[in-house]
């Protein structure tokens, strides 16, 4: 009889049973957290702990960037100093004018008895890093719930409208930019008030106004702001800008592409609104019985 020696390292299972161990382990944990979210607070406890690892690997970045902000020149100051001088003087003349209309428009209100939209508060944020998924349009700010953060919330910046946070950690959260392709936004046409909304493409840069019928009174170059129906976005915030209108008659909407009114590629920092408007609750009328009702009540 032929021996062989035993093998010098224990080689364990086969190749194929670990390849099929781990894609059936794949899938149950795909489908438990797609299904049932039985996987957020271990993803919650992950990024907890994974989180000084992240700040600390932006260091040498940050350390880079602040050398490079020390090398400025002071002509390039000067310059900055005489500009913001100027600026401030535009900005005092424009402040004048929006408190007296805000003035204005408050007693208007009050002669109207119209209802006050309520202020709401702001939490600075600052952009840390991109979504590492190709397929979507998310970034990660530095303040979770610790700082109040919750999801659903919106995010903008000085030009507009960037987003909306739709995951909170304890020290970060994911927001999801407009462009993305499930992001969608109630608007209002600053020119003829037509209402609609907007969805992301899916890349940067571009949105796209859907339903919207063909003879819809629509022209390039309209603002669209949001409508603030959804009580999410503050009425009246830059969404997108009207930059293409292709009207087909064989078809019954029209394929409308717009612009992102902020910057959602080379911005910095942002704004999450964490207050929302206290609208008054939606009344709930019940039906008054028909006839064949109120006989089988008798």
């Amino acid at each position: 009889m032929e021996y062989s020696p035993p093998p010098f390292f224990k080689r364990g299972p086969s190749l194929l049973t670990r390849f099929t161990f781990f894609s059936i382990l794949s899938v149950v944990l795909l489908v438990a957290d797609a299904r049932f979210n039985y996987l957020v607070v271990l993803r919650q406890g992950i990024a907890g702990v994974v989180y000084p690892l992240q700040r600390l690997s932006s260091v040498p970045s940050a350390v880079a960037t602040r050398i490079g902000e020390f090398f400025v020149t002071q002509s390039q100051l000067q310059r900055d100093n005489d500009q913001l001088r100027r600026q401030e003087l535009l900005d005092t003349a424009a402040l004048q004018v929006g408190k007296s209309l805000e003035s204005e428009n408050q007693h208007l209100r009050q002669l109207l008895g119209l209802r006050e939209r309520l202020p709401r508060d702001f939490i600075a944020a600052e952009i840390l890093y991109s979504n590492r998924d190709p397929f979507t349009r998310r970034v990660v700010v530095d303040r979770g719930f610790q700082h109040g953060v919750k999801a659903g919330q919106a995010v903008v910046d000085e030009a507009g409208v960037v987003g909306q946070v739709t995951r909170v950690f304890p020290w970060v959260s994911e927001v999801t930019l407009v462009t993305d392709k499930e992001q969608a936004i109630p608007i209002q046409s600053v020119r003829s008030g037509l209402r609609g909304v907007t969805f992301g493409i899916g890349y940067d840069g571009t949105l796209e106004l859907r339903f919207m019928p063909v003879n819809a009174d629509i022209q390039n170059g309209d603002l669209l702001v949001t409508s603030g129906i959804d009580g999410t976005y503050p009425p009246g915030l830059p969404v997108a800008v009207v930059s293409n209108i292709e009207r087909n008659a064989a078809y019954a909407f029209a394929r409308i592409t717009c612009t992102p009114a902020a910057s959602v590629t080379s911005f910095g920092q942002v704004l999450i609104v964490s207050t929302a408007d206290r609208l008054p609750e939606n009344p709930v009328t019940d039906e008054e019985p028909g006839p064949k009702a109120k006989r089988a009540k008798k």
